[in-house]
């Protein structure tokens, strides 16, 4: 899986590709699976959205190296603050009290966004 780390985010093509064929090498399976969370998105929850479009434009560019994207999801944006023992206020339905999440709206066309690269990939291939 592709979180990204200390030298930055690493969703795009290139580091797709250096990844799958790292696996390959090994002679393990080479499709990868990409977190749009944690360093790829730089921590933030707002930016997951641009992570996915470029996982997007790869599936429909063809890439056979992307296995999927793994999206932190929740009925609510954002988290909220926990402390057992210390939180005192009720918590609120549906938000994370770990990683910031998007909300369901935005999931929503995040994986809009995907299926349609992946349609486009699939008449692509009819078309051939």
């Amino acid at each position: 899986m592709l979180r990204g780390g200390n030298g930055g985010p690493n969703y795009g093509p290139e580091h797709v590709r250096a990844a799958a064929t790292a696996l390959a090498e090994a002679g393990v399976q080479s499709r990868v699976l990409i977190d749009c969370s944690h360093d790829n998105s730089g921590k933030s929850h707002l930016k997951q959205p641009d992570v996915v479009d470029d996982v997007a434009r790869q599936v429909a560019g063809g890439s056979p190296h992307v296995l999927g994207a793994m999206i932190e999801s929740n009925l609510v944006g954002g988290r909220q603050k926990f402390e057992p023992g210390i939180t005192t206020t009720p918590l609120a339905y549906g938000q994370s009290i770990t990683d910031a999440c998007v909300d369901m709206p935005t999931t929503e066309k995040m994986l809009e966004g995907l299926a349609h690269a992946k349609r486009a990939t699939r008449q692509a291939k009819v078309a051939e």
